[in-house]
């Protein structure tokens, strides 16, 4: 796995080709057990490592569409799931809890559900006030800006820039922004929320 900007984050990823853009997972490791959001399939490189940094105690999905490997993570590590609660009647697979906003699964760790994207009430997580972990609706489709969802598949785009508005309210302190798709933003990332919620609508 590869280290991030925090020493205790690290992520992988998948090269998807038919949107020419790499998708991301990221793990915190925690004394008190890790979380991994997102999970896409690992290396066996990564798998090892991933056991040497003391495997899963949490998986965080934040929509029905990034369940990927978090049975075998649950099968592998005991772990636990975490969803989004707008979702909890259709949701695919069991989950320990359902997370809205201002939930807070470990400590540092909160939740805030976004609006217009193509789940209902799909999940960012907020971790210790500074970096931000998004999952479909906030990308990063150009590195060094971020950008919503394409268009054929946002639901609303009033609700959509409502909800980047209200990310931005409750996290002044933003400042890294690891999206679920393309180039993650490392510094300087309020700014980047801040010209999103401005823009009128652009999916690249």
């Amino acid at each position: 796995m590869k280290a991030l900007h925090r020493k205790e984050l690290y992520g992988w990823s998948v090269f998807d080709e038919a949107r020419n853009l790499d998708f991301h997972s990221v793990l915190w490791v925690r004394p008190e057990g890790n979380v991994v959001i997102d999970p896409l399939p690992l290396s066996t490189h990564d798998a090892a490592h991933l056991r040497s940094l003391g495997g899963v105690a949490w998986v965080v999905v934040t929509n029905s569409d990034h369940v990927r490997t978090t049975r075998e993570l649950v099968s592998a590590f005991g772990a636990k799931v975490a969803g989004p609660g707008a979702e909890a009647e259709t949701f695919p697979l069991r989950c320990d809890r359902w997370l809205s906003t201002g939930d807070e699964l470990v400590p540092g760790l909160v939740a805030m559900e976004l609006h217009g994207s193509k789940t209902p009430g799909e999940l960012a997580l907020l971790l210790e006030d500074t970096t931000l972990v998004t999952g479909d609706l906030i990308r990063g489709h150009m590195g060094g800006r971020l950008n919503l969802l394409p268009e054929a598949k946002l639901k609303d785009f009033v609700q959509a820039r409502a909800s980047v508005h209200e990310l931005l309210a409750r996290g002044p302190r933003i400042d890294a922004v690891l999206v679920g798709d393309g180039w993650p933003v490392f510094r300087g990332g309020r700014a980047a929320l801040e010209e999103l919620s401005q823009s009128r609508y652009d999916s690249c």
